[in-house]
């Protein structure tokens, strides 16, 4: 059974909702399952979806990694 993918247009709606957004810079839709939908302003990039947990984790993996790094390369 396939699962109803939402259209482009609902898509670019969910991320210009002031509403799905807490304090104007946490974007959070559960609906919506992009691990990195784009920002309000999409010439800006894309953001974490904090109601997907994947993306979350994937977020968190990234920045334990370049964490790393950086500890890494300062106590070479």
């Amino acid at each position: 059974m396939e699962k109803n993918k939402p259209s482009k247009e609902t898509l670019d709606q969910w991320s210009k909702d002031p509403n799905n957004w807490v304090w104007g810079l946490f974007y959070y839709k559960h609906e919506d399952k992009r691990l990195f939908p784009p920002k309000k302003i999409e010439s800006m990039g894309s953001t974490v979806n904090f109601a997907n947990t994947k993306s979350v984790l994937y977020f968190v993996g990234m920045l334990l990694f370049f964490i790393f790094i950086v500890l890494f390369i300062t106590y070479k």
